[in-house]
Parts: structure tokens; C-alpha cells; sequence
């Protein structure tokens, strides 16, 4: 296989204090054609460098570590009897012993592939903490698995996420507090432990059974049980009782607009909020909120278009220093995460789970923010250094023991800052504004969806994963997904896709964790929102991550 063009192109090349997973050399290595020529069994190496700062492994503790989640694009270009093309997710070895490294620079990798062949976890293997430096990683992309001839010739993108292993674990959710919908067990006021990842019975005040506060202060709809009235949660829900990774970070301004330039024309069209060249994500002529998405050169039949960041509007892009690729993206749909998640080969992560993200497997704090006490830093950040720069800082962060740092609106009301701002390589997890599991702004930043459990449309959630392309209309196409087949009805089970309309609805799908221009909904155990569908629209506030479940 000839590579005639080898692009570069990452998920976060900028540097950054706590955000930094940096991806280099990329290169293929030679090809296998030993089952004979232009077989499906033929493969060929993908190598590259990766790095990144303050990574760690315990067996201790959290018990957890962080990782890279490692997938490849690629396109064809041509060659004898190939035809250029798009972009295509490709296909690796669902072998963890197919994937190495040739020079670990004294920290041991493990691999973890993914059993349906669209990425590859790559973490320590060992306890430690530090700069993961590894040269020379090899991949296995099984070429002739997706069709490809030996003689193509191929353009290939190599992307890197940082996520966080969540590790299989009981874990309580509520935490005895009055939050609207908070969860309890029965109808005791009291957090319930979750032991397992089977069916529950929600409502009904039964013992054992999942409660929420009787659904009282839930808006924009409530829960469809309550203390009288109950429903049964199937098994095949995502509840978080066994292992899954999450995104360390919110999505960025840079991860959505690399996302956009994978797409064709068609699918831009409704993933990007603009296709004019010289505006920006939300259609406007300057930046809105901090978003730096931009479009540079507009998508014209069916040419795609380019996008990138220019937050300081000098019109040169993604200038590490001040074009705010880092900052949290916000204004996106249900249908806009969706696209980039089943592009990334994850999964929107349930109510449940990211209670569990927040908490860990740690007793409950009545009224807790997820750094796991009930305070918060109360004073404006009076000013930004370095404001939308790889080092981006608020000047006045708190320091205290217990009041941690979060963006939200009291502290920074303008819009969403550097995603992992607080966080260095000696800050608490209060100061850092972390998870117990060292996820970043869990509270505050963006607002983030998640599946919830109290309609018919969320309980249908089974955590089916992207499979790395959207349909050709644009949008991710995943069985029983939230708003697939275009359903807005919380009543109505999401189902197998249609073959046609993606995920063009909503219906299953709430909000959690705050967002920056609001003091409310801040705490884990707040559920106000959770079933929530009438929010269609690419509201300011809204941003968001994913999940996948552990190999």
C-alpha cells in the first residue's frame, strides 16, 4: 500500500497545563499481504509518537488511571482500481497484541482494543504518575477489512481523546439531600446503594426500589414514577455499576471543528452552525459566548468546507496562544454530540453514570459538587491570563481546602473557559474542580446531556457505541440513541434506526452538571432537568462529552 499523503491531524495538539495529549511521525509501516493480494485479512501499521502530562496509574485509592482513546480516519486518494473518496473511520485490530510500541522511554503501555474495531485504549500498565513519552506506537488497521486494495493510496488522520477509566465498583446514588428529583432509596431521603448493573424498580416506595424525591421540582417534565407509581429500568440500561472510560474534558472549540473537517459537504451543512466563510459557530460575524469556531473556507457543492479557531478574530487560525481551541465548546444541539461522539466512537453517558463519574465509590455529601464537598468558590474571576491561550488562568482561583473551583455564574458568567483550567500537577481535587476519578468540570463550564432514566425514551438506552460515521445526511445513526428516527416523544421507545432520519430528536435525553452563566443546577445529585426534551435548539449553554465502556 503506497501512502502518497500522510496528514497530521489531532484531537488537542495544542499544549497545555492539564490538556496536552500531543500526537506526532505519523506513518505507515509496511503492509501484510501474505493471505494473498487485495485480501480482506491484509493489514498494515498505523505508527505515530503521543504524549501527554500529568498522567497517572494507582491501584490504591481511585483505583483508576487515564488513557488515550486512539482512532484513525482515512481517505482514498486513488491507486490502480481504487476510487477517491471521503473520509472513513478505519478499521483496527480488535487484538490488544497487535498494537506496540517500539520505544517506551521507561513507562510500559497497555493496549485495550476495541472489540468492534474502531479504536484502541492506550494506558500505563503500571503504578506511576508523570509525562507519558511513547514513540514509535503501532497500530494494526486491517485495510482489507474496509475494503481497501492493496495498490490505494491513502491520506490518514490519527485522533487522540484523553479519558478517564471509571472502574466496576458499587457506588451510591442521591446523597440525602432535597435536590429536585434527587435520587434515594425507596422513599427514605436517604442516597441508595447500587450493587450491581441490573434491572431496578424505580418509584413506588417499595424497599430496594430507586426513588426521587416523589419527582418534585423537576422541570420542563418530570419523572414518569414517583413514591405511588412505579416503572422497571431494563438491565441492558448503562447504570454505571460496571467499568467504563469518560472523556477527562468536555469537548473543545479545536475537537469539534477537526470532527467538521472529516465531514462531507452535506453533513457540515447541519453539523456546523454556520457555512459562510468568515463567521462563526452560531452564524455570527464575531465570536459568541468564547466559542472560536469558525469557518475559513466555506463548504460549495460538494466540496467541504474548512474549519478552525480564530477567538481573537485576526484571521489567522489556531494560534495556540489566543485562538481558544482549548475552551469548552458550547451552543451545540442533542444532535450535534451525538454526530461527534458516534464519529469518536463513543457513547452519550446515562444520569446514573455520571453521578457515578462525580462521586466514585465514596459515602455521599449531602449537597455535594462533584469534588465531593458542599462548597463552592463564591467570588468573580476578575480577570483571565493568557485568555484563550494554550495556559489560559483565571487570577484569583480559590485555594481553599473546601470551596472548589468550577466556572459557573457568579465566578464567570462570559462564557466557558480552557477546558482543565484549575487543574496542575500538584492541585487537590478540590482546588482542580475534579471528580473523584480526576474527570474535569463535571460541575460548571458547559451544561452537559445525559440519558436519563424517568421516560419510556430514556429507559430504552442499551449504551450501543458509535461506530465512527454518521449517515449521509449528517447525523449519528446508533440504535435506540435519545431522538433517533427523529423522536421527540419521552413516551415513546427510542428503536432500531429506520435507515433514514438519524438522530434528529431529543426524547430521552436531560441536562446535568451547570453551565457558566447560572448558579443552578451545579450539584451532582441535582435532577431539575433530566428529562427534559423541549431544549432542541443549539442553546449557549450547552456543550458535553462521552463515554465508552471498558473492553
Amino acid at each position: 500500500m503506497k501512502n502518497l499523503i500522510i496528514v497530521l491531524a489531532l484531537v488537542a495538539p495544542f499544549k497545555l497545563i492539564s490538556n496536552n495529549i500531543d500526537v506526532s511521525a505519523v506513518s505507515t509501516q509496511g503492509i501484510d499481504a501474505s493471505a494473498g493480494t487485495d485480501n480482506p485479512a491484509n493489514f498494515t501499521h498505523v505508527e505515530f509518537d503521543i504524549n501527554w502530562d500529568n498522567s497517572w496509574r494507582s491501584s490504591t485509592g481511585s483505583s483508576n488511571w487515564d488513557a488515550a482513546w486512539v482512532f484513525v480516519k482515512y481517505k482514498i486518494e486513488g491507486g490502480t482500481g481504487c476510487t477517491a473518496g471521503d473520509w472513513q473511520h478505519a478499521t483496527l485490530s480488535a487484538t490488544d497484541a497487535h498494537h506496540s510500541v517500539q520505544t517506551d522511554n521507561g513507562v510500559v503501555p497497555d493496549f485495550a482494543a476495541a472489540a468492534d474495531g474502531t479504536g484502541v485504549f492506550i494506558y500505563r500498565n503500571a503504578d506511576g504518575n508523570g509525562s507519558i513519552d511513547w514513540d514509535q506506537i503501532r497500530l494494526r488497521w486491517n485495510y482489507g477489512a474496509d475494503g481497501l486494495l492493496d495498490a490505494c493510496e491513502v491520506t490518514i488522520k490519527v485522533f487522540a481523546i484523553e479519558m478517564v477509566y471509571v472502574p466496576q465498583s458499587d457506588f451510591f446514588l442521591g446523597a440525602g439531600g432535597t435536590e429536585p428529583g434527587e435520587f434515594e432509596d425507596a422513599t427514605s431521603g436517604s442516597p441508595i446503594l447500587i450493587s450491581s448493573d441490573g434491572s431496578l424498580t424505580l418509584g413506588g416506595g417499595g424497599a430496594g426500589s430507586l426513588g426521587n424525591n416523589n419527582a418534585t421540582g423537576q422541570s420542563g417534565g418530570a419523572d414518569d414514577f414517583n413514591d405511588a407509581s412505579s416503572q422497571t429500568l431494563p438491565a441492558a440500561y448503562p447504570l454505571g455499576w460496571d467499568a467504563f472510560y469518560c472523556m477527562k474534558y468536555e469537548i473543545t472549540n479545536e475537537q469539534y471543528a477537526e470532527f467538521l473537517n472529516t465531514l462531507t459537504a452535506a453533513q457540515q451543512a447541519v453539523r456546523a452552525s454556520t457555512t459562510t466563510a468568515g463567521n462563526y459557530h452560531g452564524n455570527s460575524a464575531t465570536p459568541v459566548a468564547r466559542a472560536g469556531l469558525k469557518c475559513q473556507i466555506a463548504p460549495s457543492g460538494s466540496v467541504a468546507g474548512v474549519y478552525g479557531c480564530d477567538l481573537d478574530e485576526d484571521d489567522t487560525y489556531n494560534e495556540v496562544g489566543s485562538d481558544g481551541l482549548g475552551i469548552a465548546l458550547c451552543a451545540i444541539s442533542w444532535p450535534d454530540l451525538t454526530g461527534y461522539l458516534d464519529w469518536a466512537g463513543l457513547r452519550p453517558f446515562s444520569e446514573t453514570e455520571f453521578e457515578k463519574a462525580c462521586r466514585g465509590n465514596q459515602l455521599p455529601v449531602v449537597n455535594e459538587y462533584a469534588w465531593g464537598t458542599s462548597s463552592v468558590h463564591a467570588t468573580t474571576y476578575t480577570a483571565l491570563t493568557n485568555s484563550g491561550g494554550e495556559s489560559e488562568l483565571p487570577n484569583s482561583p480559590s485555594a481553599s481546602a473546601s470551596a472548589g473551583n468550577a466556572v459557573y455564574g457568579t465566578t464567570h458568567s462570559s462564557g466557558p473557559l480552557r477546558v482543565g483550567i484549575f487543574a496542575t500537577a500538584s492541585s487537590t481535587r478540590v482546588i482542580a474542580g475534579a471528580s473523584y476519578y480526576g474527570i474535569m468540570e463535571l460541575t460548571g463550564n458547559v451544561w452537559e446531556d445525559a440519558v436519563g432514566l424517568g421516560t419510556v425514551a430514556g429507559r430504552s438506552y442499551t449504551g450501543i457505541h458509535g461506530d465512527g460515521s454518521l449517515n449521509s445526511l449528517g447525523h449519528a445513526d446508533e440504535d435506540y440513541w435519545p431522538g433517533i428516527n427523529g423522536n421527540n416523544n419521552a413516551s415513546t421507545a427510542n428503536l432500531v434506526y429506520g435507515g433514514t432520519t438519524g438522530v434528529t430528536g431529543r426524547a430521552g435525553a436531560g441536562f446535568t452538571g451547570g453551565t457558566y452563566n447560572s448558579t443552578a443546577w451545579l450539584r451532582v445529585a441535582n435532577r431539575q432537568y433530566s428529562v427534559w426534551t423541549g431544549l432542541t435548539n443549539r442553546d449557549v449553554r450547552n456543550g458535553g462529552r462521552g463515554v465508552r465502556t471498558a473492553p
